[in-house]
């Protein structure tokens, strides 16, 4: 669904869900992306970082001033128990194993922790971890991805999303000067069939695209679209 700021919490009131305030996080592994991470977090809630090596929780211990760092299994139940899991709002799993990551947020799930994060490398678990309740899946792969083909299609896309567990893109385009979706109004523009025009934003103002809508140069334009037509809806950017 694509929203303003401010349809958010109604768009989460009609899905059953409710935005949820995150105090009290438990983040695993102290890697590179959980040193960075933790970096980003400590200074905003109350941060535990558990780390199974010894020497990298030194480490990480020069690094890190306002987080509290655990050497331990994460997968030993009594180690979740005695660090009060069932109290965490969010438990954030970015080891270099995708099976511990995803065995540890269904441990989570289990305790009552709201929000679990898996960090997932194998790209043939993501729909598996999806089906089992991790909430959000991150795939090192899908990003890369994203980026090389954003500057395989050429100039004029500021943006591309390659979506975990569904065949799917969003873009976010730069309409160039005298492109073709610029000549009509969107209802009368023969657009690829897999690709839908969801929002754009003019003069740093967002706004919801409707068949009426007349897109200009200069317009930032979000589509979601199939992997197949892709290269097409680029072109008409162009």
């Amino acid at each position: 669904m694509i929203t303003k700021p401010k349809g958010i919490e109604n768009i989460l009131e009609m899905g059953g869900r409710s935005k949820q305030k995150m105090n009290n996080v438990m983040l695993v592994g102290g890697g590179r992306i959980g040193t960075n991470v933790a970096l980003n977090l400590e200074d905003k809630v109350n941060l535990k970082l558990v780390e199974i090596d010894k020497e990298r929780c030194f480490l990480l211990s020069d690094k890190l001033h306002n987080t509290l760092i655990i050497n331990g299994d994460i997968r030993d139940l009594k180690l979740l128990e005695d660090e009060n899991i069932s109290s965490m709002d969010a438990f954030i799993s970015v080891t270099r194993d995708s099976e511990t990551n995803i065995l540890t947020c269904l441990l989570a799930k289990k305790y009552g922790v709201k929000k679990t994060i898996a960090l997932i490398e194998n790209i043939d678990f993501i729909d598996v971890a999806h089906n089992v309740g991790i909430d959000t899946i991150i795939n090192k792969k899908l990003i890369a991805s994203s980026y090389i083909e954003r500057f395989a299609l050429g100039v004029g896309i500021e943006s591309i999303k390659l979506l975990s567990g569904v065949d799917a893109e969003v873009l976010e385009l730069i309409v160039a000067e005298g492109s073709y979706i610029t000549k009509k109004i969107i209802a009368d523009l023969d657009l690829p069939e897999n690709a839908i025009i969801g929002g754009l934003i003019r003069n740093n103002v967002a706004m919801i695209t409707r068949g009426s809508t007349k897109i200009e140069a200069g317009d930032k334009v979000i589509v979601f679209s199939l992997p197949s037509c892709v290269r097409n809806v680029s072109k008409l950017f162009n």
